[in-house]
């Protein structure tokens, strides 16, 4: 299935957001017309799709090894830090 107007305009945004002025929550709210836990969402499951890999590679590439950073981080803090 193709990736919706929608889903473009996220990985567009999230591409290139660090040309926004101002903080990225208030560029989401006004460029994407919705609120960043909406956005965060719906980019977290849009990167787990192959419509999205073909798409735009390197990106969904450097957003997934950020979100497996972040999860494996959470993980040695939840357990103390050793393991």
């Amino acid at each position: 299935m193709p990736l919706s107007d929608r889903d473009q305009a996220i990985l567009a945004f999230e591409a290139e957001w660090r040309r926004h002025a101002g903080a990225k929550e208030e560029a989401i709210r006004s460029e994407l017309g919705m609120a960043p836990a909406r956005y965060y969402q719906l980019l977290g499951r849009l990167i787990d799709t192959a419509e999205a890999q073909a798409y735009d590679p390197m990106l969904v590439k450097r957003l997934r090894r950020l979100r497996d950073a972040r999860v494996r981080a959470r993980g040695l803090s939840a357990s103390g830090g050793a393991r």
